[in-house]
């Protein structure tokens, strides 16, 4: 609704974007991303721009809108996430390779708060669980129709770290288990015998947004990184079809999985 407001006061206003950045020292991109409702406006984006626009105050009578609407999002997801999510939301594939951590998808509820609540600096109660609840709450992507392509790489690793203790480890493995029985699913393990593969590196995500090229989305201590170069992800793509043909079939990764469960 901003957006729309903006835009109109300034057409209105006989600016161009890039005109009306240079005014509020905003880039032309920057300028047409709220336009189009894709980023918030901040509050004192709204201060500068009523006065320019002619407004009347009347963007700055939205900003305990804006404000509000500002820390509901932050409740549901980081701000460094939040464009992440929305794509997986929306995703006709998604592939992940994973080498130290449970893939928040395939996470329990109990498996998620554990890992929240190891998390330094120190989180609030409240915090953990309402990021335990957007965690699950990302989850009804396998509730959606048509569902999405997902696969998984798992290094064993993950299958033998007794996250939350042995209780909550055997419901995790089973919630696997469980996943990795969809038809839209595949789960395989890479084992820890395999004495390389292509990506002795980092974890990653390839999706596939809706109507969109494949992109690739990286994330280490906390810092998040979109890939959107062809190059490089078809580079990143490449190694995650070798890593494929390298781990156990879904068939083999489901029985080993299995049989951990039962030694627990």
């Amino acid at each position: 609704m901003v957006g729309k407001q903006l835009k109109l006061l300034r057409e209105r206003a006989g600016l161009s974007q890039s005109e009306f950045g240079r005014l509020v020292r905003y880039g032309p991109d920057h300028i047409s991303a709220m336009e189009r409702g894709v980023r918030t406006p901040r509050p004192d984006f709204l201060v500068k721009a009523d006065p320019i626009l002619n407004a009347n105050g009347m963007l700055i009578a939205v900003i305990p809108d804006v404000e509000d609407a500002m820390r509901r999002a932050r409740t549901r997801h980081p701000e460094w996430y939040r464009g992440q999510a929305e794509m997986e939301k929306d995703a006709a594939e998604l592939h992940f390779y994973a080498n130290h951590a449970m893939p928040g998808l395939l996470q329990t509820e109990a498996h998620a708060r554990a890992v929240f609540a190891k998390h330094r600096p120190f989180l609030s109660e409240e915090t953990i669980e309402k990021r335990v609840a957007d965690r699950l709450s990302r989850q009804q992507i396998f509730e959606r129709w048509p569902p999405p392509i997902v696969s998984y790489v798992l290094e064993e690793a993950i299958l033998d770290r007794p996250v939350g203790g042995s209780r909550v480890h055997a419901d995790q493995l089973r919630r696997l288990l469980t996943v990795g029985d969809r038809q839209n699913v595949e789960i395989q393990v890479m084992l820890t015998e395999v004495e390389e593969h292509p990506n002795m590196d980092s974890a990653f995500n390839l999706l596939v947004p809706k109507g969109h090229e494949q992109v690739a989305y990286l994330e280490a201590q906390g810092h998040p990184q979109l890939i959107i170069n062809r190059e490089d992800v078809r580079e990143i793509a490449d190694r995650y079809g070798i890593m494929r043909a390298m781990a156990l079939t879904p068939k083999q990764s489901r029985a080993l999985i299995a049989e951990k469960v039962d030694k627990l």
